[in-house]
């Protein structure tokens, strides 16, 4: 047999979490073909990678690129960390399936998440979307959630808190409709309009498709503050209903009144509900601030209606008043502003001209500057931007964070956002090269439990055929690098800085990046899910 590529004398980890040991690597027509010793056989390319890491290519399940992938130069700040596959659609906030009356409601909610949608994308069907992106040429692996408040929006918009049977009727074909077209499971977003008006048991009537299916549901709770364990508790309930995997996106403990105190008691609850017999996970991201709409810090019931009604909501008096109240001493929703305060809240992306200045400072600065009270000045800034604001608020406790990250069945994912103006978060260019160099570097995770967390597991959650594992038959989408090489660049003054280490990056068996440079190979393919 003569190999494509053969990697010779790295440590293999493979992905399991078991030591690393030295093998050889060959590659031939896009799998692995071989892992051992290697030493007499021949190939067209063999690289020495001796003293090197040899991992599985990187997996991301929690992406908001939907649109990204469409713009010139997507992929750098993805292969420059090691990631080989994504997936978007997250949070219930996925671009497709949006066709319909409703659609441009919904391009404007997606808007600071996704940044504005591209003219060649096709957003009436996950087909007609997944469709579309073939026709690009794919720096990595993408792969989409069906979002479920997508979904919702679709069928009765932002307005209607209680559906009706048609309502459930057209929720119920559009799930079905989108996992049938490739989709790999459905993602809530529970503390976003519209679904943040489902009740416990409404939801579980709008997934019933899902019942006994084994198709997961990733979910952005409704609540990561005061009543996160009460949130959790909602999902387990779900879980248990519906007889399918739960994945709890992102997991958190907004403010400190909360810190190192809810985070312990959800990871022991989460292992009680899996005792029970509740398929239930957890990933989170490496960073201790967040990044999101700007409107997340409003009651949930602001956004009944949609964008343009809520904008002019903004600029009445009583509703102000009323809202003012609320986030003053409301603890039944995620209250960012009363758990961590206006000085941990910076606006990162506008859209006016006289509004970029602002971007990248909190409201309390912005406040100061203006001589404003902190909730005029915010209520001031997303009426006159119709909402399209982004944030990044700084909301959890390191510690939380490495007791997330220790628990074994924790996976890692990035929740990076694309706004297209301002300041992105540092974790779009910099989260798995953070993991390596701040988790393992202190001892916090082994290497070896720090590239399972970004291989095997995001795989396994996600049913994700030939990913996760260096093993021969898989996809050959393999990282080499050295954990003393790697370095986050990007910083949150300073985001956009690619990450830096990577020596060797192969999709498909072809090198994306070769002697820690990029090169001509696009390789990456739309991934959809294998029906059983």
């Amino acid at each position: 047999m003569v190999f494509d590529t053969i990697l010779r004398g790295g440590t293999v980890m493979d992905g399991s979490g078991k030591a690393g040991f030295r093998a050889d690597v060959g590659m031939l027509d896009g799998k692995i073909a071989a892992v051992g010793n290697l030493t007499d056989a021949r190939a067209r390319r063999i690289l020495d990678v001796t003293g090197r890491l040899v991992t599985p290519g990187f997996i991301d399940i929690h992406r908001h690129a939907d649109a990204a992938v469409f713009r010139p130069g997507f992929g750098d700040a993805e292969l420059s960390q090691g990631l080989t596959t994504i997936i978007n659609g997250n949070c219930g906030l996925s671009a497709a399936p949006s066709g319909g009356v409703y659609q441009p409601e919904i391009f404007d909610y997606l808007t600071p998440v996704t940044g504005p949608l591209e003219a060649r994308m096709q957003t009436e069907s996950m087909e007609t979307y997944l469709q579309a992106a073939k026709t690009l040429a794919l720096p990595v692996n993408v792969g989409m959630l069906a979002g479920g408040g997508t979904i919702r929006a679709q069928a009765a918009g932002f307005g209607v808190q209680r559906l009706e049977k048609e309502h459930y009727r057209k929720i119920h074909r559009a799930i079905e409709q989108a996992l049938a077209d490739g989709a790999f499971g459905v993602s809530l977003g529970l503390g976003y309009a519209p679904e943040c008006f489902y009740r416990t048991q409404e939801l579980i009537e709008a997934l019933a498709p899902l019942s006994g299916s084994g198709i997961p549901i990733t979910v952005h709770m409704r609540q990561e503050g005061s009543g996160v364990e009460q949130a959790l508790e909602e999902m387990i309930t779900v879980g248990k209903a519906l007889r399918t995997p739960v994945e709890i996106s992102h997991l958190k403990s907004i403010g400190k009144v909360n810190w190192r105190r809810s985070t312990p008691n959800m990871l022991h609850r989460m292992q009680q509900a899996r005792e029970d017999g509740v398929e239930i996970f957890c990933d989170a991201y490496p960073y201790t601030a967040g990044s999101t709409q700007l409107i997340h810090i409003l009651p949930p019931e602001c956004q009944e209606g949609g964008l343009d009604v809520l904008s002019e909501n903004l600029r009445e008096p009583s509703f102000r008043a009323h809202i003012r109240r609320r986030m003053e001493t409301g603890s039944d929703f995620e209250n960012i502003s009363l758990l961590v305060g206006w000085e941990n809240i910076a606006a990162t992306s506008v859209t006016l001209p006289q509004h970029k200045c602002l971007e990248g400072k909190t409201i309390a600065q912005i406040a100061a500057m203006e001589q404003k009270d902190p909730f005029d000045c915010v209520f001031d800034l997303l009426a006159d931007e119709h909402c399209a604001v982004s944030m990044i608020d700084f909301i959890t406790a390191e510690e939380d964070i490495e007791d997330i990250l220790r628990d074994e069945t924790t996976c890692v994912i990035s929740d990076s956002t694309y706004p297209t103006q301002g300041l992105m978060h540092p974790r779009v260019y910099g989260t798995y090269v953070r993991l390596f160099e701040r988790y393992v570097h202190r001892g916090i995770l082994t290497a070896e439990s720090a590239v399972r967390k970004v291989t095997a597991l995001p795989a396994a959650r996600l049913r994700l055929s030939g990913k996760g594992m260096l093993a021969p038959g898989m996809d050959a989408d393999i990282n080499v690098f050295t954990l003393e090489g790697l370095h986050e660049v990007g910083t949150y003054a300073d985001p956009r800085q690619n990450a830096q280490g990577m020596e060797q990056v192969f999709l498909a068996g072809e090198p994306a990046i070769l002697h820690g440079r990029r090169t001509d190979n696009i390789c990456g393919k739309v991934l959809e899910r294998v029906k059983s």
